[in-house]
């Protein structure tokens, strides 16, 4: 055989390979609005810039048909989001519904090793229907040294799983163990068992979209951070995110010129936050007006709203954001937005990322079902996670900071570098009329005019409490500031703190209250 002749074999079988399952099938993913795994690749990363591997492994069971080659269900290698490196793997669901076999496993973990030694960023395309029955037992030891590595990976490189198509069953533990998932709306579902099965064994009649759709799980369970309609914005909305982050834990994130003066005042910060206590105001306005050219990515935007968590940049930098959100439940801690502050710290803090916290809560919700539901576990991990991080932390107090949860977001007492606060802030164990009622009972049970009394207490209270200045004067609040002035304040706190250099006491790991 001539060079010639083997140059056109190896050209024939390139081109099959690129078939995946055939035209047929590649015609029917189309018309489900989805692209193949080697479109989305193509999309994700920067043009020309994929280098694919194990290309010819053999679709598991096919080594011996001569007449039918084909690759597995995945395509995996590595290319390159704004220049820098990053892994990929995209299953493949035109090749036996994208379902994992042993040699899928294989290149999977590839990847991720591969991923794990370089120090870049490793980023799963998910649209496959589980383990490959046929395989038994050892489909589901793949799936188990994936798991492995997600777990070695943690904390070490960012890993993001894109939910494109049907996840189920064992399929989707590896994208929670990953830092992001992201799901396309209409077109992705993820659930461990199916409608099916849920009917025959509760009764329960429930859509595929209803049970494990993007939108169930981005505004219901939480495990969906994005929700994305469309295929292409939601690959783009994967490349804005890696645009924060840093390739890996030894590195600190990109710098990026945006172009906003450091110490660009703005006026409007001071008619955001209402004269009256109760009236409730969308943080995101102060968020918006704070950080460079309005630009936050807002991560887990549909569920736990009573909490915001997201990136930016102060100054070209990124920086992780979390504040109460007075527009949902008065901005007070429940479970879920416990859970989604502390994992978002947590993450943070595993990738350089300093922690701006803005914070207006009268405290954690009240409740059995909150109680029953385990809050007091779940608020622990909040102050676990602001306690464990060494990251630069900085916390604005904007209005109430009351009880337990003024030391769950960012306190003083929880390591944070620098709080400030502004001159609405309100920092007491409890809100001025809860606190009148219990202090003044007995003066409140005599008195001739219990309402006039109750006024009077509850302005005298505030006058000593619901202000920032006791906290001020205690060395608990650094600064009380000109709202006007926050950027620039943040930005000189986060530039002091540039070299900070702190540990927690050596230890195999914590035991975070789970």
């Amino acid at each position: 055989m001539s060079n010639e002749e083997r140059l056109d074999k190896l050209q024939r079988l390139r081109d099959q390979i690129k078939q995946g399952g055939g035209q047929r099938r590649v015609d029917l993913q189309h018309e489900r609005g989805k692209l193949t795994a080697r479109e989305r690749i193509h999309a994700l990363l920067d043009e020309g810039t994929f280098e694919e591997f194990d290309e010819m492994v053999l679709l598991s069971g096919t080594e011996f048909d001569h007449d039918k080659v084909q690759a597995e269900s995945v395509v995996t290698g590595w290319g390159r989001i704004d220049g820098r490196p990053v892994y990929v793997f995209s299953q493949d669901f035109t090749v036996v519904g994208g379902s994992l076999s042993t040699p899928m496993g294989e290149k999977i973990i590839k990847i991720m090793d591969l991923a794990l030694r370089n120090g870049a960023p490793v980023i799963g395309l998910n649209d496959g229907g589980g383990a490959r029955i046929q395989e038994g037992v050892d489909a589901l030891a793949s799936y188990g040294d994936i798991f492995t590595r997600n777990v070695l990976a943690s904390g070490v490189i960012p890993q993001i799983s894109v939910v494109m198509g049907p996840t189920a069953g064992g399929a989707v533990y590896s994208p929670a163990l990953t830092d992001f998932i992201f799901m396309t709306e209409g077109t992705s579902q993820m659930y461990l068992t199916g409608p099916d099965v849920i009917k025959a064994v509760t009764g329960e009649d429930v859509t595929h979209e209803e049970l494990g759709g993007a939108m169930a799980h981005a505004s219901r369970s939480g495990v969906c951070h994005f929700a994305v309609d469309g295929e292409e914005d939601c690959l783009q909305e994967v490349r804005r995110l890696l645009s924060f982050l840093p390739l890996n834990n030894m590195e600190d994130p990109p710098f990026v010129e945006t172009g906003d003066e450091p110490d660009r005042r703005d006026e409007e910060l001071l008619r955001i936050v209402p004269e009256e206590a109760g009236r409730p105001y969308d943080m995101r306005e102060i968020i918006y007006r704070v950080v460079d050219i309005g630009d936050f990515l807002e991560v887990h935007a549909h569920w736990a709203q009573n909490m915001i968590v997201g990136l930016a940049r102060m100054d070209g930098r990124t920086v992780g954001i979390v504040g109460n959100q007075p527009l949902y439940l008065a901005g007070v801690i429940d479970i879920d937005s416990s859970r989604k502050a502390a994992r978002f710290v947590r993450f943070c803090d595993a990738f350089n990322i300093p922690v701006l916290t803005f914070v207006d809560t009268g405290g954690f919700l009240p409740g059995t079902s909150q109680e029953y539901g385990g809050i007091i576990t779940h608020g622990a991990k909040l102050v676990y996670a602001y306690a464990e991080a060494t990251v630069p932390k900085v916390t604005i107090v904007i209005r109430k900071a009351y009880g337990g949860a003024y030391d769950a977001m960012g306190s003083k007492h929880l390591r944070a570098d620098l709080n400030l606060a502004w001159p609405t802030g309100e920092i007491a164990v409890m809100g001025p009329e809860p606190a009148v009622n219990i202090i003044y009972r007995s003066e409140l049970a005599t008195a001739s005019n219990v309402e006039e009394t109750r006024a009077q207490l509850v302005e005298e209270y505030k006058d000593k409490f619901a202000n920032p200045y006791v906290a001020a004067s205690k060395g608990f609040i650094d600064d009380v500031i000109d709202p006007r002035e926050t950027r620039g304040r943040i930005i000189r706190a986060l530039d002091m703190l540039r070299t900070k250099n702190d540990h927690i006491p050596p230890k195999k790991h914590g035991n975070t209250p789970l």
